[in-house]
């Protein structure tokens, strides 16, 4: 310990010595290091930015400590006493409908929301012009008061002061509804927001036996203290309520979800052009010790040993790596600031931006494990060099490999990179096939490199002295053909996948799902209304086919007996168990599906409740045939057995349901009915004739055009495609820096080369043509690499995670590696014309 102590203080003060001299040469490594860094931490700060505004601000977000929600029923006076009991109650009604002009000429899909007096209990209403939300909702002659997004005003050409259809009701506009404060806490709606008072949502009839209607009790408690504890005593008091309830610190779950599992994707990504970014810190490690040969050999001569050489140089880079840790930090740390305000009109974010210390230790934990994993390979390298050849300015063999300590080293600092990586991520499963997709491309990318190497050495002699040149340059000792191929096929293969799920997704949206999917949706539909509304529908659409099923809501409560809420659901099934689910009952085997497990029940089954699962969906679950499933309906807790399991088309957009019930389930309990309207041929036109006529002749039931729909979906993809292409292009950075690197350690055998060539009579333009050639052999074998690579991970995402149909989509996949090779090889070529161009009188001095 005496020993090793002043060797380590040796090593250190040598190794500040000898950074005196700056940071040259490792300006590259410094952008890789703070590039992969800084993405790190830019997305979890902003991402701990989101989640810490949604619980803090949780009493605004959710507008009330607690609240409770029933669907298609009301509270009963027992259950609203005791709501009561706890503090004031608000009370708000949502429900889509169609709000149409009263000529009958315009109509839209609006998401209503109805409100009582007390509402908001936390945060504030914003209107233009601002009035007291009383005044603007109240009821002025014959008219209801109204408040409309500005979306909705748009599209039907509304004003201030003109009368709007809703149901049997005429009201008037009063303001546009610029923001309420619970509206990210009520989850994403595909429809404009129009906001009445709950008495003029009864007064319009759209409220009946069956409507899809959302019933939302807020409370301001009394004693917020107690928040953790009401929701367990009310579901005590009204085990049979069948109500969904949330606190202000859990506002909105599904928007902290999401939010979570963005960032982890992002953070992988940003994670892969760190990893990316590790090969140019290797490059940069191999130049930096290339250079410092006769300071090497000079140590050795004096006496220096092994290990403290090696600790010299190892401080250095990780000093150097800091400096470029610290740089990524601050961009992270900004990140926040930046977010605030870009993004403080979209998703909560603290009304001050601040720093997130977890968010940069995490990423600061990345840059450096990544720094030392890379680095001590080369470092092993050079250990083992005699001063003898260093002073013979010999090169490092890099063919050998290094002693088994440094091996040992590099793979523990990769493994606990990946076990960071992990243990980090919300979802572990798919940090762990991510993170194994990359060290699978890893090895691969080495065996291509290898191939390439191994392809130049045995091809035949060419005439063309340029090409025989640059596959020399491929196979010779020291080339830059394993460090090209690595970089440039991670990145590329990155874009790749990233380019075809974003292809598949736009595909699937404007394609295959829209030509499958039916035209309309129609909602609400009474049984007294089912034969008028089919003619009526029959009359403007001859050729049409018209579905029609029964549909109850019902939130599903335990499996076997077990509280669904107290069990360890996997991250795929538990958008089932999130809310209210849409359930109907069949005699027969609902079309797009098909029964793979268990049997259906006969026609005139009177026996005990049986229930049909979806298959994926009870697989992720952990369900098996005989397995009972209890359901709330309506206030009244349902138990039944799973029968069989269906494989469902999802992808039809057809009437489907994950739970089908046997008919005898729900015998003579009320409910409406949900139709479909598939007709191919049916034009814009058609349709508009479809929607109003509908409308005009049933107001209470809500028609839903499915190409909207499918318009405001694709809007969102093309949303987040534009943050998955900002991933990509970090990527690509993380590339070029990465083959900047390269071309940079190689520059001292290239320089000698070129120097040499030319005065044997080459000239520029053939060393260039030379160069030319080798990059466009290496980037089309990369290239191949990368197509196959970014095609089957775009494969597994697309059909594994997200459960479409995936198709490879070449113009996609070709014109983004071609658009990124130019790229990357166009700036290799720039840096070598640069070496090409030095003088020979002092390179050859120096041989």
């Amino acid at each position: 310990m005496r020993l090793a102590l002043p060797r380590f203080e040796l090593a250190l003060r040598l190794a500040l010595r000898e950074m005196r001299g700056g940071l040259s040469g490792f300006y590259i490594f410094l952008a890789c290091i703070a590039l992969g860094t800084g993405a790190i931490a830019a997305v979890n700060s902003v991402s701990k930015a989101i989640t810490s505004a949604i619980t803090t601000q949780g009493q605004t977000l959710l507008a009330g400590d607690v609240r409770f929600e029933l669907n298609n029923r009301e509270a009963s006076p027992d259950e609203l006493a005791y709501l009561k009991s706890l503090g004031q109650v608000a009370v708000s009604t949502g429900v889509r409908s169609m709000a149409r002009l009263p000529d009958g000429s315009q109509q839209a899909l609006v998401e209503v929301k109805a409100v009582d007096g007390a509402y908001p209990l936390y945060g504030t209403v914003t209107t233009d012009p601002q009035q007291p939300l009383d005044t603007l909702l109240a009821k002025q002659d014959d008219h209801y008061g109204a408040l409309a997004a500005p979306v909705l005003i748009e599209r039907l050409g509304l004003k201030p002061g003109d009368e709007i259809l809703l149901g049997n009701i005429k009201l008037r506009l009063h303001a546009t509804l610029a923001t309420e404060p619970d509206a990210l806490s009520e989850g994403f709606g595909f429809a404009p927001r129009m906001m009445v008072s709950r008495e003029a949502l009864k007064a319009s009839g759209l409220i009946q036996t069956g409507s899809l209607v959302e019933h939302s009790y807020k409370i301001k408690l009394d004693n917020p203290v107690t928040r953790a504890g009401v929701i367990a005593a009310a579901n005590k008091q009204f085990p049979s309520a069948g109500w969904s309830a949330r606190t202000s610190d859990r506002a909105s779950p599904s928007l902290t979800e999401n939010v979570e599992r963005f960032s982890q994707f992002l953070t992988l990504v940003g994670l892969t052009a760190l990893i990316v970014g590790g090969v140019g810190v290797a490059n940069a490690v191999r130049a930096f010790l290339d250079a410092k040969r006769t300071t090497i050999a000079t140590f050795k001569c004096l006496g220096a040993p092994a290990m403290v050489v090696t600790l010299i140089y190892l401080m250095q880079i990780l000093l150097i790596g800091s400096v470029g840790i610290i740089f990524g930090l601050a961009l992270g740390a900004a990140a926040p600031f930046a977010a605030t305000a870009f993004l403080k009109d979209v998703l909560p974010l603290p009304a001050e931006a601040t720093i997130y210390p977890s968010a940069l230790v995490l990423a600061a934990l990345f840059g450096l494990i990544t720094t030392f994993a890379f680095a001590i390979l080369p470092l092993g390298h050079a250990r083992e060099v005699p001063a003898t050849a260093l002073f013979r300015e010999q090169s490092f063999d890099q063919s050998r490999l290094p002693p088994w300590p440094y091996l040992l080293a590099g793979g523990v600092a990769l493994a606990a990179l990946a076990a960071l990586a992990i243990f980090s991520a919300e979802d572990h499963f798919i940090a762990s096939i991510f993170l194994a997709a990359v060290a699978g491309a890893f090895v691969l990318l080495r065996l291509v490199a290898a191939g390439i190497a191994a392809l130049a050495r045995r091809s035949p002699r060419v005439n063309s002295p340029a090409l025989r040149l640059a596959i020399g340059n491929i196979h010779r000792p020291g080339a830059l053909t394993p460090s090209v191929v690595l970089s440039l096929g991670l990145g590329l293969a990155l874009l790749v996948t990233l380019a075809l799920i974003d292809g598949n997704l736009r595909r699937q949206l404007s394609g295959e799902i829209a030509n499958k999917a039916p035209n309309f949706f129609f909602v609400d539909i009474q049984g007294s209304e089912r034969e008028g509304f089919l003619k009526t529908v029959q009359q403007y659409s001859p050729q049409g086919v018209v579905t029609q099923v029964p549909m109850l809501r019902g939130r599903i409560l335990a499996f076997n007996g077990t509280d669904v809420t107290k069990m360890n659901v996997p991250q795929g099934g538990r958008w089932v168990l999130r809310g209210d689910r849409g359930i109907t009952y069949d005699e027969k085997v609902p079309s797009n599906s098909r029964v793979v497990e268990g049997s259906w029940w006969p026609a005139d089954y009177t026996g005990e409740p049986l229930v049909s699962f979806s298959a994926q969906e009870a697989r992720e679950l952990g369900l098996k045939i005989g397995d009972t499933v209890t359901v709330n309906v309506l206030g009244r807790n349902i138990t039944a057995k799973i029968a069989n399991f269906r494989q469902i088309e999802w992808q039809s957009l057809s009437i489907n349901f994950v739970m089908v019930f046997s008919p005898n389930t729900f015998r003579g309990a009320p409910h409406a009915w949900l139709a479909t309207l598939k007709d191919p041929g049916a034009t814009a036109a058609q349709e508009g004739a479809i929607l109003k006529a509908v409308t005009n002749a049933y107001p209470t039931i809500t028609s839903v055009r499915v190409k909207d729909a499918l318009d405001i979906v694709g809007q969102l993809v093309a949303q987040l495609a534009t943050a998955i292409r900002a991933a990509a292009a970090i990527a690509l950075v993380a590339s070029v820096l990465v083959l900047a690197g390269a071309l940079a350690s190689g520059n001292r055998a290239r320089t000698h080369d070129a120097v040499i060539l030319k005065t044997l009579g080459g000239t520029r333009t053939m060393l260039m043509r030379a160069f030319s050639y080798e990059y466009m052999i290496l980037g089309f074998a990369t290239a191949i690499f990368a197509l196959v690579a970014g095609a089957v991970s775009a494969w597994y995402v697309v059909a594994r995670l997200m459960r479409m149909q995936a198709t490879f989509l070449p113009d996609v996949a070709v014109g983004t590696v071609v658009g990124a090779l130019i790229l990357t090889v166009g700036i290799g070529l720039a840096g070598t014309w640069r070496i090409l161009g030095q003088k020979a009188a002092p390179v050859l001095r120096e041989l």
